[in-house]
């Protein structure tokens, strides 16, 4: 059975490079010695400056709220200023942010490559659609809420587990997190 993650779940941190805070809304450990096997966040980027570097982890990035940022990788540079569409580069790549205007809200996947990958699908729905998952690998769903007082809403799915989400009067934007842990992980 799908599992609902709550608010008082997550868990809000401060940034490696000391530049911000994150809410962690999920966390699968990895090896011994590192930070995490997989990690599911949110973060409000309120100043353009450098990202933090995660060596031996690939990062899904995608902008949910405000006018988004541009981000710089060596020469190459790539504008997020619609929401909800996921950009997947290396945690060692030296990332320059700057910021298209004020407060932005991003949508992190990072995996260590020693723990497995993850696929990040997003789904608009219609008012009163419904998103029917029947979970074959271990997944996470995300249906963003909006409003001022709004809380990230995650499900935790094993394989077997199935879950309808219903989209209310103003449709819904759900994040399907598909995961491939590397076997005997």
């Amino acid at each position: 059975m799908a599992i609902r993650l709550e608010p008082e779940d997550f868990i809000d941190m401060p940034w490696k490079n000391g530049g911000g805070v994150t809410r962690e809304l999920y966390r699968l450990p990895g090896e011994p010695g590192s930070d995490f096997g997989l990690r599911i966040s949110m973060a409000r980027v309120g100043q353009s400056g450098p990202f933090s570097l995660f060596p031996g982890i690939d990062r899904i990035l995608m902008l949910v709220d405000g006018a988004g940022f541009k981000l710089d990788m060596n020469g190459q540079v790539y504008t997020l200023d619609t929401p909800f569409v996921p950009l997947a580069f290396s945690g060692e790549e030296p990332v320059a942010c700057t910021l298209l205007g004020g407060e932005s809200l991003d949508f992190n996947v990072m995996s260590d490559r020693h723990w497995g990958q993850a696929e990040l699908q997003v789904h608009e729905l219609a008012p009163g659609q419904i998103y029917r998952c029947h979970s074959v690998t271990p997944r996470l769903l995300y249906r963003h809420a909006t409003g001022q007082y709004a809380e990230p809403e995650l499900w935790v799915l094993a394989p077997g587990d199935s879950l309808d989400l219903t989209a209310d009067e103003q449709g819904a934007t759900l994040v399907d997190i598909i995961l491939y842990p590397l076997i005997g992980v």
